[in-house]
């Protein structure tokens, strides 16, 4: 037999523990290699994909990449660990540090290579229904299957590197061994002693980064935090290392609970548990923390596509300066679209003037209440009443609308000396908080005619501009009307030199398609982005019970001999593999949750909308996901422990 068939056999050999890490790296080639072949092909472009989703795949790739790299480089060391006895023997029959090197670096490299040729083959196989899929959501004619060799060559080149990266690494970071100590294998009761310090100073870390996340977000400092996760990472670490150990043998003083039932057994097995796999819990807990903050990710743009309609109340808002020679021709050509296309409108036009406030100083709009109703009218609103010297606040966000409610001013528009008392505010949301501004009002009719007198040192056509409104009941099939004036002024916008355009124009249909065609595409990108995660987490808690099953299997098979029933085994079994399982997503669970409270505090603060019920639903899918891989492996399990 020679050395590379030696190398090969001792893969089969352990394929059982060699199962999941190989079942996690072809996926994530697969996921991989997916995402390149898209980034690759003909006919998709920045244009066509949308710099957010281009750059979300970028992001994907590199995230994938350095996730792999990691994930490799531990369960690698994990593996040499768990086959310490196996290197003993290999040692004693004289095998030595050279061939050592060569016989991890061929079963590392010959996992990597089936894994990445098993990846690219059902990668390629699945591509077509992913382009499928993309296809439908960005609204192409065709995105055809190809082949070219850049893809390819990207996800052999990175993933062979990684592998090589981590046989290389596995090598040089083993520590001189010595026969007798890999003979007797891991002695997992050699563990630093847990101190009072340090256990309290894992509990510490953890609260200060939950009340630094909260500060944080209170000032909007992006900078602390982004430094406070630092601390809760440092505490998580103690948390499993010192915290949960002390707390757990200070449980077992309390003999009046420690010495019920199965608790000496189970609670003795946890604290050895948590001890011998510190690094495990810790690993798993900032991966699971990682799978749902992208899920919390998701549902922050999945909120804002369900409120999108609520955040903008009209299908198409054009904005003309008084002067503005497009004015006539783009509002025909608009509605010239719409009949085209059968679509119903109300179109409501409004005179916008602007004022100075005796009681700001400052600058405020002034719409006029018989126009303001003929908007209400078709919207379905209740109509604005009324009389001279009244005046109504309009709201510039629906936070806007508590706020005002109770506030009282008396002012005077200065350049026409027309007293007003604005004592209300209108109850909805009307306009886009892009075309009025924080300082808009309703006035009478009788009050408006009065304004004879433009803005203090303006002409009237620079103080007055025109609204024109277009309030479409199917404004979701609005994607093809006005693209031409759209165009222009996305155009304008990208100008470093400033908007000099007369005109402004906006359409909630054309902007919600980009908005769902992005976040369709960011679902699939975070998706199989969260499954790898989900996936490696798993595999490092499967490894971990089936590298050591041995031990576990004489200690049941012990406690069988004394009189253990089946029923008695499979609550032992729970309470064995529960903390493996569960300790890392509670603990991951509760620092997400922290993460995302924050968050969607921000996120009312800024653009009034919350993920609550979005984030419950995706946890409640993780946590089931959780759940069903839970019991299947139990189910094996128990099935290997009952076979000995």
């Amino acid at each position: 037999m020679t050395f590379r068939q030696f190398a090969y056999r001792n893969v089969i050999r352990n394929s059982r523990i060699y199962a999941a890490f190989f079942m996690a790296s072809c996926f994530s080639v697969l996921v991989f290699f997916i995402y390149s072949m898209l980034l690759f092909h003909p006919n998709i472009d920045e244009s066509v994909l949308g710099v957010m989703s281009l750059l979300g795949m970028v992001v994907a790739e590199i995230i994938l990449a350095l996730f792999s790299l990691f994930f490799l480089y531990y369960s690698m060391n994990a593996f040499l660990e768990a086959r310490a006895k196996e290197f003993g023997v290999l040692f004693h029959l004289g095998m030595d540090e050279r061939q050592f090197g060569r016989l991890i670096f061929l079963e590392t490299m010959l996992i990597g290579f089936t894994s990445i040729i098993v990846g690219i083959a059902f990668g390629f196989a699945f591509t077509r229904f992913f382009f499928m899929i993309v296809r439908e959501i960005l609204h192409l004619d065709e995105l055809h299957m190809y082949v070219a060799w850049e893809p390819f060559l990207l996800t052999v080149g990175v993933f062979t590197s990684a592998f090589m990266v981590i046989a290389y690494a596995s090598i040089v970071t083993q520590k001189e061994r010595r026969t007798i100590h890999l003979l007797r294998g891991h002695d997992e009761h050699k563990q630093r002693p847990v101190t009072v310090r340090r256990a309290v100073l894992g509990l510490s870390f953890i609260i200060c980064s939950y009340i630094g996340m909260f500060i944080g977000v209170k000032l909007e400092n992006l900078a602390f935090i982004i430094i406070v996760p630092l601390f809760g990472i440092v505490g998580t670490y103690y948390l499993f290392s010192d915290t949960l150990p002390y707390l757990l043998e200070r449980f077992r003083l309390q003999k009046k609970y420690y010495w019920r039932s199965y608790s000496v057994i189970s609670l003795s097995e946890t604290i050895q548990t948590i001890r011998a796999n510190v690094k495990m819990f810790f690993v798993i807990t900032l991966v699971s923390t990682l799978t749902f903050l992208t899920i919390g990710v998701l549902a922050s743009v999945s909120s804002y596509t369900t409120q999108y309609e609520r955040l903008n109340p009209l299908g198409m808002v054009y904005k003309s300066t008084i002067d503005n020679p497009y004015e006539q021709q783009h509002i025909a050509s608009l509605r010239n679209q719409l009949e085209l296309d059968r679509l119903s409108y109300n179109l409501s036009r409004f005179t916008v003037i602007q004022q100075t406030s005796s009681y700001t100083k400052y600058e405020v709009e002034v719409f006029r209440e018989s126009e303001i109703n003929h908007l209400l009218f078709s919207l379905g609103y209740p109509l604005v009443t009324l009389s001279q010297g009244e005046a109504m606040f309009i709201p510039y966000s629906e936070d806007a609308i508590s706020d005002l409610q109770n506030y009282t001013v008396r002012t005077v528009l200065k350049e026409n000396s027309i007293p007003l008392v604005i004592d209300s505010v209108y109850p909805e949301f009307i306009f886009p908080g892009n075309f009025v501004s924080s300082n808009s009002i309703i006035i009478s009719d009788e009050d408006f005619i009065k304004i004879e007198q433009p803005l203090i040192g303006t002409t009237f056509e620079q103080s007055a501009y025109r609204l024109y409104t277009f309030d479409v009941p199917q404004w979701m099939e609005l994607e093809h009307i006005g693209v031409a004036i759209d165009a222009m002024v996305e155009q304008e916008s990208a100008n470093s030199l400033g908007y000099d355009l007369p005109f402004y124009f906006e359409n909630a249909g054309l902007n919600y398609s980009f908005v769902l065609a992005t976040y369709s595409l960011f679902t699939l990108i975070v998706l199989l982005v969260a499954a790898v995660f989900l996936l490696a987490a798993g595999s490092f808690v499967y490894f971990k019970m089936y590298a050591d099953l041995e031990r576990i299997q004489k200690h049941f098979d012990v406690l069988r001999r004394m009189g253990l029933t089946d029923g008695e085994l499979h609550r032992l079994v729970d309470r064995h593999l529960m903390p493996q399982f569960f300790l890392p997503w509670l603990v991951a669970l509760v620092h997400s949750t922290i993460v995302l409270i924050s968050f969607n505090v921000l996120l009312e603060h800024l653009v009034n909308i919350t993920i609550v019920d979005e984030v419950i639903i995706g946890f409640v899918v993780l946590i089931t996901i959780q759940i069903f891989y839970y019991y299947l492996i139990r189910w094996r399990y128990i099935a290997h422990i009952k076979s000995n």
